[in-house]
């Protein structure tokens, strides 16, 4: 708890609300709150900065777009100081973290896991400043536990709070074996908070029970308790399921530059501004400003996403790379499918709204693409409606056209708009 005399200039009190209000955004839950405001009030109080743990398994060479959620949040925590601790789980690596598995995960090889690490520690920096980033090996303290300390580590939970996780009650439920080592992966990774004396550990929606472990341990052991902070999961290319390398649905962090931007050309429109809160440096006001200009038709989506694509290429690699990117995906896939030659079609300025805008079943009617209202809306329907190689699937939907534009119905009729 905060030290009750403690006596915060005026200063002081506006960096604390600064601090909660920026390292809050975009988080899915904090718990608990009131502690996770006090940590930073004390931090600021006594010019102390904060440690922020991120344990990171091994599982997986490479880190994708879904891994810098997190990561995005741990850079916040850096620029106001506060000290990152990577924990690679170097240790738990080699019994597989059990969460959202359906049955018992594989164990890595000693060899497999020190690979994947050092692939994590060159790709971690794209993000994070070095100079406020510790990494450490949890086997520095887990391998030194001998078998006492480990019947004395296991004897702070009981087999009814293991129960609690969602996957071990949906395998002990359905009559799947639980073998007794997975239960030491949770208990494991709250052992590393100990080693650390971690103020704040983070991670996403998936690991609140391990998170929480993390505190629970802590409390038992006489240490000053963590607060956890949860993210989002952030979906993958298909706009389901969540991001990950062995569904094929991931942008690595790592790929080429046009693999990156045509990989984020290919994500649902619906999906764009979660993408820019959570893995870009997009500021509250600016995602405000692109909510209010994509709802009122101020901003084309295609516009909107490609600046996306090309932020992320910028993030992982640099501008150069970026406009090359951009450009490339404009002069290969933006026009891949379209006929040599596309009939200019005239469209009058008096055909569109008050708000300039003008839905797309009329659209294609005054282009004489299509002969009908209901038709074209059919058509929308049908999905074969595209504007500029982006289809369209609701039919009175309400688009910003420009001229230059070009309209596809099915796989023979194109329109390009010119005004008049």
């Amino acid at each position: 708890m905060v030290n009750q005399c403690m006596e915060l200039t005026e200063t002081q009190k506006t960096e604390v609300e600064r601090q909660w209000t920026i390292l809050s955004k975009g988080t899915f839950e904090i718990i608990p709150e009131d502690a996770f405001k006090e940590k930073i009030t004390e931090s600021i109080y006594f010019n102390r900065p904060l440690n922020i743990k991120l344990g990171l398994d091994p599982t997986a060479p490479d880190i994708h777009v879904g891994h810098t959620v997190v990561l995005q949040k741990l850079k916040q925590f850096q620029l106001w100081g506060h000290q990152i601790q990577l924990v690679i789980g170097d240790f738990t690596g080699r019994i597989g973290d059990p969460t959202g598995k359906s049955e018992t995960r594989k164990q890595l090889t000693e060899e497999d896991v020190i690979r994947n690490a050092e692939t994590y520690r060159s790709q971690i920096y794209k993000i994070l400043d070095p100079a406020r980033t510790q990494v450490f090996f949890n086997s520095k303290w887990l391998a030194l536990l001998n078998f006492a300390d480990v019947v004395q580590l296991s004897s702070k939970a009981t087999v009814a709070r293991m129960l609690e996780r969602d996957d071990f009650s949906k395998r002990y439920s359905n009559g799947l074996p639980i073998h007794i080592h997975e239960f030491f992966y949770p208990l494991m990774q709250g052992y590393d908070s100990i080693a650390l004396e971690s103020d704040i550990e983070i991670g996403g929606t998936d690991q609140k029970f391990n998170l929480l472990m993390g505190r629970t341990l802590q409390k038992e052991y006489g240490k000053p308790t963590q607060a956890i902070m949860t993210m989002p999961l952030l979906e993958g290319l298909d706009g389901v399921q969540k991001m990950s390398k062995s569904l094929g649905n991931y942008i690595g962090i790592d790929e080429a530059p046009n693999e990156i931007y045509g990989k984020v050309m290919s994500i649902p429109d619906a999906l764009m501004l979660k993408y820019y809160e959570l893995a870009t440096e997009t500021t509250m006001d600016e995602l405000q400003l692109l909510k209010t200009n994509l709802t009122n038709g101020s901003a084309h989506p295609r516009d909107t996403k490609m600046q996306l694509a090309k932020l992320l290429v910028l993030q992982f690699h640099d501008e150069q790379a970026a406009i090359a990117a951009e450009q490339h995906f404009i002069s290969v896939f933006q026009q891949r499918a379209l006929p040599q030659e596309i009939s200019d079609v005239a469209l009058s300025a008096t055909e569109l709204g008050d708000n300039g805008l003008i839905r797309v079943a009329k659209l294609l009617v005054s282009l004489q693409l299509q002969s009908s209202l209901s038709e074209a809306k059919r058509s929308v329907q049908g999905g074969a409606v595209s504007i500029n190689e982006f289809k369209i699937l609701d039919p009175n939907v309400e688009l910003e056209v420009r001229e230059g534009d070009i309209i596809q119905v099915g796989k023979r009729k194109f329109a390009r708009i010119i005004f008049i």
